[in-house]
This record gives structure tokens, C-alpha cells and sequence, in this order.
């Protein structure tokens, strides 16, 4: 038997079931804006380590929602925001344009394009690294990842998707309000149609609850073709876990998928790079 429907809050505001040390002893920089878009939300804040090491960087990209929601000032991702600076990663947290309904793809993605570009124009005065990015998105904001999955820019290191949607073709709400290049173009299994083993490191975690229409599937049809392509991604099931179960499922399972991911992030991001 299944409990009452949680509130927005209940599933935005709690922060993640993972701590480390040292999550209160992190720099914050709020509200930085990152773009000369019309709207007063599409804000930023950095989570960097306190001392004197240059970070890599983590561009979290929300799901949909709207701006005027403010997502980065979610529980979830100020404690990510402070679970990553406690790592010893810089954490970029921003407001940007996907909505729901209508997702606003187009606009989204310029608005990660802008932060990517914002971020590494200030690296020098932040004290982070501006060749050591990773994008990682949660889910309606899996489809951002596209443009780095196609143009494979040298500074971004690796990807993560958590309950994230990897295949947005088969997808009834988005298909309601994109057309179907579009659909194509913003769905990340279209971009393993070329040298798949090329492609950043990929890690995903999937929600084996997930009640959201089209989201297990999309994530498997991705993970098929990824293996059948040879392409580095890294898989972890929560066969409990619920959309959200990173502050959602309180137990071992979730904690361990989190440690993995971080443990993801901070190989690809501090390890050197090939020539």
C-alpha cells in the first residue's frame, strides 16, 4: 500500500540522504548571473572547497520546472551543491529555463551553454579549473546533455544522469510541444549514432520505482545501445529507488549510488588526460 501523494516541497526541499564532512565549511557564492537572458531567476551559485587547491567544476543541471520555481534554491541541490564542495569539486548550481509542460528545450540549452561559457571566463578568479568540467542533470534535464555529447569539448571531462531522461522520442509530453528533429536532437541515444566510443565518460543512475510516464524506458533503450556501441557508461540500478530517491530513499542503496557517482566524478575530473 502506497502512502499520500508527497507535496512539491516534500520532494524538492529535503536534501540528500549522503553526507560527508565538512559540508558546512564551503564557500558560497549566490546569485551570480550567468546570462543576459530576459529573466530575473536565471541565477547561479558556486559551492567551492575552502582552500587553496583549484577545483574541477560540477555544472548541475535541474530538471523541468520553470524558473520561477528557482530550483537552485531547492534543499536538494544546495545539499549537493555542499555534498560536492565537501569532495573537493566546485559545484555550479543554477536557475535555467526547462519548463514543464512545455520543456523549452531550445532555450534551456542556451542557458547551459551560457553557464558552461560564464563559469570559464571567471575560473581564474574563483580559483577553479576551467578544463575540468563535468555536466551532471536529473530528470527532465537529461536532454541537455546533447550539445556535449556531439561537439565532445576537451574541458568537459564526464557526464552523470540521475533518473534522468536519455531518449525523449518516444516521450508523449515532450512530443506535444517539439517536432521531431527536435525531439532527435535533444535525446542523448542519438548521439551514440557516431563513434560512441569517443564520448566522455557516462555515468547514469537509475530509479527502478520510477513512476514517471516514459523514464525507466528511456533510460534503458540508452543503456542498450550504449553497450551494443562500446560507449564508457557506467551503470547503477536502485531496484527500491523512486524518482528522486536521492533524497527521497533514505537507506544504504541510495548512499552508495551517491559515494559511486561523487568516487565518478572525481577520477575523471583530477585524473590526467590522455594525449
Amino acid at each position: 500500500m502506497t502512502g499520500p501523494a508527497k507535496t512539491p516541497r516534500e520532494l524538492v526541499m529535503p536534501p540528500v540522504v549522503y553526507r560527508v564532512p565538512g559540508m558546512e565549511n564551503i564557500h558560497v557564492r549566490p546569485n551570480l548571473k550567468y546570462t543576459n537572458a530576459d529573466d530575473a531567476n536565471l541565477l547561479m551559485d558556486l559551492y567551492t572547497p575552502i582552500g587553496g587547491a583549484i577545483s574541477p567544476v560540477v555544472l548541475c543541471i535541474h530538471g523541468a520546472a520553470g524558473p520561477q520555481y528557482k530550483p537552485k534554491d531547492w534543499g536538494i541541490f544546495q545539499s549537493w551543491g555542499r555534498l560536492l564542495g565537501a569532495s573537493g569539486l566546485a559545484a555550479a548550481i543554477f536557475t535555467h529555463r526547462l519548463g514543464y509542460p512545455k520543456p523549452m528545450l531550445a532555450e534551456a540549452a542556451d542557458d547551459v551553454h551560457q553557464a558552461v561559457e560564464y563559469i570559464r571566463a571567471h575560473a581564474a578568479s574563483w580559483n577553479v579549473d576551467p578544463d575540468r568540467i563535468a555536466l551532471m542533470a536529473w530528470s527532465g534535464g537529461g536532454p541537455l546533455l546533447t550539445a556535449a555529447m556531439r561537439d565532445k569539448p576537451s574541458f568537459i571531462r564526464c557526464l552523470v544522469a540521475f533518473y534522468a531522461y536519455l531518449d525523449i522520442q518516444h516521450s508523449q509530453t515532450h512530443q506535444e510541444h517539439e517536432s521531431p528533429e527536435t525531439l532527435k536532437t535533444f535525446s542523448p541515444i542519438s548521439c551514440l549514432e557516431t563513434d560512441a566510443s569517443t564520448m566522455a565518460p557516462f555515468f547514469v543512475a537509475r530509479a527502478g520505482q520510477d513512476a514517471i510516464p516514459g523514464m525507466i524506458d528511456s533510460i534503458d533503450r540508452f543503456v542498450a545501445e550504449a553497450f551494443t556501441a562500446n560507449a564508457p557508461v557506467t551503470l547503477m540500478n536502485h531496484p527500491e529507488g523512486e524518482h528522486g530517491f536521492d533524497n527521497q530513499n533514505d537507506d544504504e542503496r541510495s548512499r552508495e549510488i551517491i559515494r559511486e557517482a561523487i568516487a565518478f566524478l572525481r577520477k575523471n575530473l583530477t585524473e590526467t588526460q590522455s594525449a
